[in-house]
């Protein structure tokens, strides 16, 4: 191909681009991707955690949730890495350790499907919240799949706007999900 071919399929391709722009910013994945690698790149992750931390950042900034939680199971399904997004240090220092998810999350770890509770209150199996726990409503979470088996579960509550989860904050979710199992399979398993 010549450099003269080169150049205009270059040409068109940056003409294309603003277009092709505004469709691509209200695209879930494109989104939840792009703002996972501007996170890598400022600030590099030096461990898994790390790394894990900065995909519930992400999932909490990009469905403007209040909080944000990742946990990593082991194979007993207790809780074994903990990550959490919109806390600040002093209260997540009063907490005596990550939940263990008997409650919703739990369910959510055995039957591997996603959760979205309007009141987390009123769930039937909702219970056993830790000392100091922050009050929460709603909940959206989908469980990580690590190849067949559920090794933890990515969740935010209660949008800062007052309007429920989307069906496109899911899908973020499950994008920033899987992102976070290729985390968890190459340093946990």
């Amino acid at each position: 191909m010549s450099v003269e071919v080169q150049g205009e399929l270059a040409q068109k391709l940056e003409e294309a681009i603003p277009r092709r722009r505004g469709l691509l910013d209200r695209d879930p994945e494109y989104r939840a991707l792009t703002l996972l690698a501007k996170r890598n790149r400022r600030y590099p992750p030096r461990t898994p955690l790390d790394a894990l931390q900065h995909v519930v950042d992400a999932a909490r900034e990009l469905t403007n949730g209040t909080y944000g939680a990742l946990a990593v199971t082991g194979t007993d399904d207790y809780v074994e890495g903990f990550a959490v997004s919109g806390m600040d240090e002093k209260a997540l220092a009063s907490l005596k350790g990550p939940p263990q998810g008997h409650g919703p999350l739990g369910t959510m770890r055995m039957d591997g499907m996603p959760v979205h509770l309007r009141d987390v209150g009123e769930h039937e199996k909702a219970f056993g919240f830790p000392p100091k726990h922050p009050g929460m409503k709603e909940l959206l979470g989908v469980p990580i799949f690590c190849g067949a088996n559920v090794r933890g579960a990515l969740y935010v509550t209660d949008r800062r706007s007052g309007n429920e989860f989307s069906d496109e904050d899911q899908e973020i979710l499950r994008v920033l999900s899987r992102h976070g199992a290729l985390i968890i399979e190459a340093s946990w398993y």
